[in-house]
């Protein structure tokens, strides 16, 4: 299910990426497009992470793996869905959910760890 998911993700990015690169840059200022951008950045960054706990997943049989995977996938929803918005709205209080994905990605990496760590 992770890799599954850290594919979908992957593709999406590239699509958001190509989109904010082509039909973004002449719509919303250079501030905004750099916002959309970091998304793409970062929504691609924890795509990878979940393929790689997809894979994984098959050898280490641990909760500290799934909570991995939840929370990056949780992290790109919060954290790249925030900056999507905020660059294509220009609603600064959305920024205000960036930091809980930014969080999540920490939980994930440090999940990641442990999970490794304990094999």
């Amino acid at each position: 299910m992770w890799t599954a998911l850290g594919a979908i993700s992957a593709g999406l990015s590239v699509a958001f990426g190509a989109f904010g690169a082509h039909a973004l840059r002449e719509r919303i200022t250079p501030e905004n497009l750099a916002t959309f951008e970091v998304g793409a950045r970062y929504q691609m960054y924890h795509a990878l992470a979940l393929i790689a706990v997809g894979l994984l997943a098959v050898k280490i049989d641990n909760p500290a793996i799934r909570v991995a995977g939840g929370s990056f996938a949780i992290g790109t929803l919060l954290f790249s869905g925030s900056l999507y918005a905020l660059a294509l709205t220009d609603i600064r209080k959305l920024g205000i959910v960036t930091p809980f994905g930014g969080l999540a990605f920490l939980i994930g990496w440090a999940a990641l760890a442990v999970a490794t760590i304990k094999r």
